[in-house]
This record gives structure tokens, C-alpha cells and sequence, in this order.
């Protein structure tokens, strides 16, 4: 029997019993969907996440305090213990290009005038060069010590008529007080600056840690001692203690960096600095870039695809066994069609061939129908996200593969059961 003979009986039994045949691919439909979308997804997130990072951000060292290898990614495990005095010694050495705080202020709304909007944790307090030049749209950036801002199109586009440079705004903190700012630049989009804030696409309003963070660490510290009302703060001495903080390389160089975190993290770890009062043997300086940062997502992101993945091939399994099963059943009906076979001259590779290409069809079926499945959930997902897509081509191929695989494995046994058929028996079989 020559293949393509084999190939046409082998999907006339299968178009034959749709229903079955539709329900033994459904696990292989799922494990190979399973995995094309979460490997989809991953692609497009590191794409995403990687080409947010601008070159003059590579210079960019985000730092905390913590305990030694905490693991959760930024600010894991961080405690506030950075000054501005602190940041402003920094500053002034000589590998050093810039330093500054950072920290999300708790918001309740934000108003121009005659509309009020709900504002969430949206007002981020930093330095002026933490919003970069090449992203300003219109105007500039803040000056430090001014009441100014600058907002993410999200934010100035929140109110019926859209926020320009000039105007001023009220924000409501969570507290209830109000604090005016003038808008001064708006960016060129609405995604986050750092991996401190993240990437995706929110309202944002930057501000400068003086005033605006000083004065509300200050209400919080002279209410109840520091608290965590603003989430990035607390009062040791009177003066306001950072969470986060920003070291600016003065270049992308790896050797500048390196230079950079080595002069930081010497002064910062000194009895000269005001932060050595609150760190010992538990806590250390850790200054890393965006990059070295990602690798962590990455990590994670890896970890998860794994999970998947192997959740995606015990469905596998039980989808080969569902081929297993259903092919054994596929031999006991067909017995006497294999005796008849057999009784004019079918030899045992034309029966083996015939319900082993039966079973890789099953399997081949299952890999396209499940690769199609995942790349448009992979292509929904990114789209609900917002993020580039990016189609892991060469998962695609290693499913056929694998599906192919699935179905000579899964049909070896029920092929070599059909091919060992005694023809005398099989012709008086009922």
C-alpha cells in the first residue's frame, strides 16, 4: 500500500467520526495554545518593556535600601533611609552626574478649576533631569523648589477641554489638603519613566521632591510620626527620608557606571552620610540600572513561562493518551476490516503505516488548530495590553513537530496491536 493510499483511508476514518476525532485533538488543541500564547505574550512584553528604555535612561542607577538578596524586584524589602542632604553629596562627586529622590505621593483627585477628576497614586516627586529632554512634548522640565509640574497626555487629557502649559491645577492628597502646581511641559506619551513606576500607560503628574514631597512628609511626620501614608517616606531628625533614589551616571558607558554605583554607595554606606544611622548589618545600599532590573523581570518572566509550559504538556499527555485511546478503540471496530485487508494481501507495515498516519494526521490536526488558537490569543492579549507584538516564529514550527511527535508516540501501540491482528480471526470477529 502505497502512502498516499494509507493518507486517504486514514482520513476517511477520521472525517467519519468527527465528533470523536474533534474531541481526541482537544488536548493537544490546548497544551500547543497554552504555550504559543504565554511565550506570545512573554516576547511581546520583554519587546515592550526593553524598547521603553531610551539610551540616556541606560544611564540612569535606581537605588534602595534593603536586606541582601531580597528577592521581588524594585523596592522589595526597602526601607527609607536616604536624605537630601545625603543626595545632594552624591551629587557633588565627581563620577556623578546627578542625584535625587524618589516617591509616589497618595492623591485623591485633581482639579483645573472647574472640573475635578479622581486621581489615584498618579503624582510622582523627582528630580527635573528624571523627566528626560527628548521626552518633553511642549515646554520643560520643573525646576526644583518651584510649584511646577509636568503631566503625561493621560493626564492632561483627562478633562473635557485638555491641559496646556501654563495653566494651573489643584491636586487633592490623600489627606485632604490641596497643594497648587503649574502645569509647565506635558510628555511626548503616557507611558512610565522608570522601572520604579513601571511602563504601562496610566496619568501620571511629576512634581519636585521640594516642595511637594518634603511638605507632605512633613504633614504626615508631625500627624503620626512618619507613617506610610505617602508610601515613600518617613521623619528621622525632622528631615524627610527617601525610599527611593536616582543616581545619574555621566555616561552610558559601562565604566561610568560602574564608577558611579562604586562612588554612591562609599559615601552612602559612610558615617558621613545620614543614611549610615539607620543601616547596619541587615541592610545594604543596592544601585542598579534599568537593565539589570529588566534582567530580573526576565527572570521572573522565564519562570513563569516554564510553568506553562509545563502545565501546557500535561495537558499534552492527556491528549496523547486521548489518541492512544481512541485509535485502541479504532482497531476493535475495525477488526474485520483489517482481516479483509489482510485476506487480500495487505502486509503488517500496510496496516501499521495505516492507523500510525491515522494517529500523526490527529496530532498534526491538534498542532495547527492549537498554534492558530494561541496566536490569536497571544495577538488579543498584546492588544489588550498595549504592547508591540512579537510572534515567537520558531515555537510555531516546534509545534507541528511536537504534535506530529504526539501522534506516533501516542498511536505507536494501537498501529503494532492493529498490524499483529490475526487475519482468520479478525474475518470471523463480530
Amino acid at each position: 500500500m502505497n502512502p498516499l493510499e494509507s493518507l486517504r483511508l486514514a482520513w476517511r476514518s477520521i472525517r467519519g467520526h468527527r465528533l470523536r476525532s474533534a474531541l481526541t485533538t482537544l488536548g493537544i488543541v490546548i497544551g500547543i495554545a497554552a504555550v504559543i500564547a504565554f511565550v506570545t505574550l512573554g516576547a511581546s512584553l520583554q519587546a515592550g518593556v526593553i524598547g521603553d528604555i531610551s539610551p540616556d535612561d541606560q544611564r540612569n542607577l535606581y537605588g534602595w535600601a534593603a536586606e541582601p538578596n531580597t528577592e521581588g524586584g524594585p523596592l522589595a524589602g526597602a526601607q527609607p533611609v536616604f536624605t537630601q542632604d545625603d543626595l545632594d553629596a552624591v551629587e557633588d562627586r565627581e563620577d556623578i552626574d546627578a542625584a535625587y529622590g524618589y516617591a509616589t505621593l497618595q492623591t485623591q483627585a485633581i482639579s483645573n478649576g472647574e472640573e475635578t477628576v479622581a486621581q489615584g497614586s498618579g503624582l510622582i516627586a523627582s528630580g527635573p533631569s528624571y523627566i528626560r529632554e527628548e521626552r518633553i512634548a511642549e515646554g520643560r522640565q520643573f525646576e526644583m523648589g518651584a510649584r511646577e509640574a509636568v503631566l503625561n497626555p493621560a493626564a492632561a487629557n483627562q478633562f473635557e477641554e485638555n491641559v496646556s502649559v501654563g495653566e494651573n491645577l489643584t491636586v487633592t492628597m490623600l489627606g485632604g489638603q490641596r497643594m497648587d502646581v503649574e502645569v509647565v511641559g506635558i510628555t511626548d506619551n503616557s507611558e512610565g519613566l522608570s522601572p520604579f513606576e513601571g511602563f504601562e500607560s496610566s496619568p501620571r503628574v511629576y512634581v519636585p521632591t521640594n516642595p511637594y514631597y518634603t511638605e507632605q512628609a512633613s504633614m504626615l511626620g508631625i500627624g503620626g510620626g512618619g507613617g506610610g501614608g505617602a508610601g515613600n517616606q518617613s521623619l528621622a531628625g525632622g528631615e524627610a527620608r527617601f525610599l527611593a533614589i536616582i543616581i545619574e551616571a555621566e555616561s552610558a558607558d559601562q565604566t561610568d557606571i560602574d564608577a558611579a554605583r562604586e562612588s554612591a554607595t562609599d559615601y552612602l554606606e559612610s558615617d558621613a552620610a545620614d543614611a549610615s544611622e539607620l543601616l547596619d548589618d541587615d541592610l545594604e545600599v543596592q544601585l542598579q540600572t534599568s537593565t539589570e532590573l529588566l534582567g530580573q523581570l526576565q527572570d521572573v518572566l522565564n519562570l513563569l513561562q516554564n510553568f506553562i509550559v509545563g502545565i501546557a504538556a500535561i495537558s499534552l499527555l492527556v491528549g496523547s493518551i486521548g489518541i492512544a485511546n481512541i485509535m485502541l478503540v479504532s482497531v476493535t471496530e475495525r477488526t474485520r476490516e483489517i482481516g479483509i485487508m489482510k485476506a487480500v494481501g495487505a502486509q503488517n507495515r500496510d496496516v501499521l503505516g495505516l492507523f500510525l498516519t491515522e494517529s500523526v494526521i490527529l496530532g498534526v490536526i491538534g498542532a495547527i488548530l492549537g498554534t492558530g488558537l494561541g496566536l490569536v490569543g497571544g495577538y488579543l492579549g498584546a492588544q489588550y495590553i498595549d504592547l508591540p507584538l512579537v510572534y515567537p516564529l520558531e515555537y510555531v514550527a516546534l509545534a507541528i513537530i511536537v504534535g506530529m511527535v504526539v501522534g506516533i508516540l501516542a498511536g505507536l501501540y494501537p498501529a503494532w496491536r492493529a498490524a499483529r491482528t490475526d487475519p482468520i480471526d479478525a474475518l470471523r470477529y463480530e
